[in-house]
C-alpha cells in the first residue's frame, strides 16, 4: 500500500520504512560469536580476541555500509585490531560510524565465565563521541523508568533511593551492577550503606550495562569506572532501550587529563546518553559467546552450532531476540570464516 492509498487517518507522520542496518550486522557478531566460542575455558583470551577479531573483520566486509571504525577493539590486550579509521563495509549504502569489540569480556571467555559477548554497533556518520584522550569514565546506567531522575553528580545512596521510587519499590529491592575493581571499594561501601543489593562482574561491562537497562535481569544500576570504548558501545543499546547512561570522563593521572582539555574535551563534563552517540538511527548487536542474563550461549552439535543474538535499533525501538541455527558445511561454501583454524586443528568442525 502506498502513502497515497492510506487512510486518512494514518497518513499523519506517515514514514516510508527504512533498511535496519542491525539485521545485517548480527552476521558478523554471529561469525565473532562462532569462532571465539572454539576458545572458551582456554586459558588462552588473546588466543579468542584474534580468532573473533579475524571472524569480525571477514563478515562486515560483507555488510552493505560505507564503515569507519570509531571505537576500535584490541589495542590493550596486544590483539589484532580492528582499528580507530579502519573502513568496514563493502562501500555501498550508509555512511556509518562503527563501534566493535568482538569480545567483551575476554578474560570471561578464557575462563568460561558468564556475560562474554561478540558486540557491534553503528550509528550515522559523525555521530559517535572519540573517546581516544582518556580510556576510563566514570558511568551511571539504568533503565526506562528511573532514566529522567537520576544523576551522576549526586549521592550514591540518592541515586538508589530515586531508582527504588521510580520503581515503586524500596532501596533494598535495588540490585546494583559495579566491576570488581579495588578502585571500587569506597563506592561499594556506599551502595551497601544505602541498603542496596550488590552484584559485582570481573569484566564485560557492556553487558553490565544492557543488564542495568533490560527488564527481568534482576539488575537496576550500574555505577563505576569501566573502559571509555565501552560507554559508546554501550550508548548505543541504550539509545535503543530507552534508559540513560550519564558518563564523566576519568584520567588517571595530570597527562591524560592534560590531553583531554587538549583534544577540546572538557573533563569535569557530564556526558548524557545524546552526548555519546548522536541522533536516532542507531543500530547494536550482540551475540552471546558463553551463557548469560542477557542470552545464551554457542551451543556445537554435530554438523553445526546455535546462537542467540540481541538485535536492537533505535529508531524503531524495535528489540529483538534472534537464534540463529548455523549448518557449517554450508557457511563453509561462502564464507572464508567457517574455514579457518581452532585451537586445536586446521579444520573447523563443530
Amino acid at each position: 500500500m502506498t502513502e497515497e492509498n492510506l487512510p486518512s487517518e494514518l497518513k499523519v507522520g506517515y514514514q516510508r520504512p527504512d533498511r535496519n542496518l542491525a539485521l545485517e550486522l548480527v552476521r558478523v557478531t554471529e561469525a565473532a560469536a562462532l569462532a571465539a566460542g572454539r576458545w572458551v575455558g582456554r586459558g588462552d583470551k588473546i588466543g579468542a580476541d584474534g580468532a573473533a577479531v579475524e571472524a569480525m573483520r571477514t563478515m562486515i566486509s560483507t555488510v552493505s555500509m560505507n564503515g569507519v571504525v570509531v571505537i576500535g577493539e584490541g589495542e590493550k590486550d596486544q590483539a589484532p585490531m580492528l582499528y580507530n579509521g579502519e573502513r568496514v563495509g563493502d562501500g555501498t549504502g550508509p555512511d556509518a560510524d562503527v563501534a566493535v569489540d568482538p569480545i567483551d569480556g575476554t578474560t570471561l571467555c578464557a575462563k568460561g565465565q558468564s556475560n562474554a559477548i561478540a558486540v557491534l554497533a553503528a550509528a550515522d556518520r559523525g555521530t559517535m563521541y572519540d573517546p581516544s584522550a582518556v580510556f576510563y569514565m566514570d558511568k551511571l546506567v539504568t533503565g526506562p523508568e528511573a532514566a529522567d531522575v537520576v544523576d551522576i553528580r549526586l549521592p550514591v545512596a540518592e541515586n538508589i533511593r530515586r531508582v527504588a521510587r521510580a520503581k515503586q519499590s524500596s532501596p533494598d529491592d535495588i540490585t546494583v551492577v559495579l566491576l570488581d575493581r579495588r578502585r571500587h571499594q569506597e563506592l561499594a561501601a556506599q551502595v551497601r550503606a544505602a541498603g542496596a543489593r550488590l552484584r559485582f562482574i570481573s569484566d564485560g561491562d557492556v553487558a553490565g550495562a544492557i543488564m542495568a537497562a533490560r527488564p527481568d535481569t534482576g539488575v537496576d544500576l550500574m555505577l563505576g569506572i569501566g573502559g571509555t570504548p565501552e560507554g559508546i558501545i554501550a550508548a548505543c543499546a541504550i539509545k535503543c532501550l530507552g534508559g540513560t547512561i550519564q558518563g564523566r570522563l576519568a584520567p588517571t593521572d595530570d597527562d591524560e587529563r592534560q590531553r583531554a582539555i587538549d583534544a577540546g574535551l572538557d573533563p569535569d563534563a557530564v556526558l548524557a546518553t545524546e552526548d555519546l552517540v548522536g541522533g536516532d538511527n542507531c543500530f547494536f548487536v550482540a551475540t552471546a559467546i558463553t551463557d548469560g542474563e542477557l542470552l545464551k550461549g554457542v551451543r556445537y552439535r554435530a554438523g553445526g552450532a546455535t546462537t542467540q543474538s540481541l538485535v536492537m535499533r533505535s529508531k524503531s525501538g524495535t528489540v529483538r531476540l534472534i537464534e540463529g541455527h548455523h549448518q557449517i558445511s554450508k557457511l563453509r561454501a561462502y564464507s572464508p570464516v567457517y574455514s579457518g583454524s581452532t585451537p586445536d586443528s586446521t579444520e573447523t568442525t563443530p
